[in-house]
């Protein structure tokens, strides 16, 4: 765990015993390169990366497939551990075991350490793609929706913000990924889908801002791959190197991190 995640556990642990209620918003894009957000007009990405600390160059696990990257993510831990290794990867059919099973029989993921841990939190998961669900266990997120499209994914999300008023909110979006695949990483289609996603970002702060949740809120954004042609899973920088920003009480404005950054260590900001 690098240490300013260290340094915001210890916080958050310390609210949380206060009676407050803390968020962490985690964002996850599929398929958004460093690149991508280069050549598109992103302002809500620069001012998340302004006010935060972020880098460019973020890596995802090998191999570079959507469902072992998003159990990284979410597990905290990289295929040799938990065993996802592919999209065909299903919780009762895989080839490689987990090392430590969690109550489900697969990694526990950083939704069922919350729910163990403050058992009274309210998590919510909404996600575009509809297999991402089988990688989060059934029963632990108060909410776990499969929305249709990027904005109605959203639309759901911001409904349960200002619903429910989670401690935890994770939203995947999936429609840069299939910007990629239909017309190329860096193509014009593409780049309006990272532009569409900035929108929906600013969507989400806007409504964070308007429920008074800012000054407790906790945003880390990250991808779960890049793209090069109209493929990922090979070898390649494009394809292996991720943004990663984090964004909130505590963390350092404006700074850019030296550390490595792997998509994994956005588990351990719990």
């Amino acid at each position: 765990m690098i240490p300013f995640l260290r340094l915001y556990l210890l916080v958050a642990a310390l609210v949380l015993a206060g009676g407050a209620e803390p968020l962490v918003i985690v964002i996850g894009y599929d398929g958004l390169s460093p690149r991508g957000i280069r050549e598109a007009r992103t302002p809500a990405f620069d001012w998340l990366t302004r006010t935060g600390t972020s880098t460019m160059k973020a890596r995802a696990v090998m191999p570079t497939s959507s469902s072992s990257n998003w159990a990284s993510m979410i597990m905290g831990v990289g295929p040799e551990q938990h065993g996802v290794t592919s999209n065909e990867w299903q919780p009762d059919k895989f080839e490689i075991a987990p090392v430590v099973p969690g109550p489900a029989g697969f990694s526990e993921t950083m939704f069922s350490v919350v729910r163990r841990l403050h058992p009274a939190a309210v998590i919510g998961v909404f996600h575009d793609w509809k297999d991402f669900g089988r990688l989060v266990e059934s029963g632990v997120p108060n909410v776990k929706e499969h929305g249709e499209g990027p904005e109605d994914t959203m639309r759901r999300a911001i409904a349960f913000l200002k619903e429910r008023k989670p401690t935890l909110l994770f939203i995947h979006l999936d429609h840069v990924d299939h910007a990629g695949h239909d017309n190329g990483w860096y193509s014009a289609p593409y780049t309006q889908a990272v532009e569409l996603a900035d929108r929906l970002t600013e969507e989400l702060v806007s409504a964070v801002t308007e429920a008074g949740r800012m000054g407790e809120t906790t945003f880390i954004l990250s991808a779960d791959h890049g793209g090069t042609g109209k493929k990922h899973g090979g070898n390649t920088m494009e394809e292996i190197e991720i943004p990663w920003i984090v964004n909130g009480p505590g963390v350092k404005r404006g700074h850019v991190l030296d550390e490595p950054v792997n998509v994994h260590d956005t588990a351990c900001a719990w």
